[in-house]
């Protein structure tokens, strides 16, 4: 199998991000992105995705986290993209519930070549640190419509807003490490129908 990587930069005049995927990882991370509650959750999703990602971000943080949360899904998602290539040989779909504590939160994957997301959370506070907990969607938004992947994300449960943003995190990393992975009794086919994704 060839080495499925993507090395990605992007810069505007609000951001500028560098970012590093490897799809067969163990899970190494080194995320820098000024907003700390943001590292973490990329953090844990590349370790609970057996990602090895490295992310170096700088943006206009005087203003808010929007553009630097928003442009690091864009990046990231432009990644999986390049790293997937034609999508040979891929499970191509995933899920996984992911409990923290009382939350509980649920991801549906297709890596359908089709960009849409369906998020269903709600946060009873409004910030996590420094980062606007709308920002979550945001990211995953972002994230989805570059990886041109449908995702579902669907609270189950939770009262605490740290809980459910981390295991909405959780739950795509798992979700995406199903159907990123290589099926062997199918590993030369394009996983659909029409013969392309």
């Amino acid at each position: 199998m060839t080495s499925r990587t993507a090395k990605i930069t992007r810069t505007t005049s609000e951001t500028n991000i560098s970012l590093e995927l490897r799809l067969d990882g163990t899970g190494q991370t080194a995320i820098t992105t000024g907003i700390g509650f943001f590292d973490h959750m990329l953090t844990a999703f590349g370790r609970h995705g057996l990602f090895d990602l490295t992310v170096n971000a700088a943006g206009d943080l005087h203003i808010d986290a929007h553009h630097t949360v928003e442009d690091t899904g864009i990046v990231l998602g432009q990644a999986f993209r390049e790293a997937l290539g034609d999508k040979r040989g891929i499970t191509r779909f995933g899920q996984a519930a992911v409990p923290m504590d009382e939350a509980l939160v649920e991801a549906v994957v297709d890596i359908s070549g089709r960009a849409h997301l369906a998020f269903s959370a709600e946060f009873p506070r409004p910030m996590l640190g420094d980062m606007d907990t709308q920002l979550v969607e945001e990211f995953f938004r972002a994230f989805g419509g570059n990886a041109h992947i449908t995702l579902h994300l669907t609270q189950k449960a939770g009262s605490n807003a740290h809980h459910i943003a981390e295991a909405a995190f959780k739950a795509a990393a798992r979700a995406m490490k199903m159907a990123v992975a290589i099926e062997p009794r199918a590993s030369e086919n394009i996983p659909s129908t029409k013969g392309i994704l």
